[in-house]
C-alpha cells in the first residue's frame, strides 16, 4: 500500500522544493507539513490541493496501487 505522506515528501524533494515553501502554499506551519508526511492516508480535499500545488496527480498513484493490489488479490483467489 502506498504511504501517501511519504509520496508527497518524495515529490517535494524531487522538485527541489522546501517544506517551508509547501507550508506557505498550504497556508499552514512547517510542523503541519511534517505531520502530512507522517500520514498513511489523507483527506481527499487536502490531497487535491497538494496535487494542484505540486502539479502531480497523487490520485493516479493511488489508483495504480489499488489496481496492483486488486490484481494480486485476484491471483491468490484462484
Amino acid at each position: 500500500m502506498v504511504n501517501i505522506g511519504e509520496c508527497i515528501k518524495d515529490e517535494l524533494q524531487r522538485q527541489e522544493r522546501t517544506v517551508s515553501w509547501l507550508a506557505r502554499k498550504l497556508n499552514c506551519t512547517r510542523a503541519a507539513v511534517y505531520r502530512i508526511f507522517a500520514k498513511n492516508s489523507i483527506d481527499t480535499q487536502q490531497l487535491v490541493h497538494i496535487s494542484q500545488i505540486l502539479h502531480y496527480n497523487f490520485f493516479q498513484l493511488l489508483s495504480e496501487d489499488t489496481a496492483r493490489t486488486m490484481c494480486s488479490n485476484n491471483d491468490t483467489d484462484v
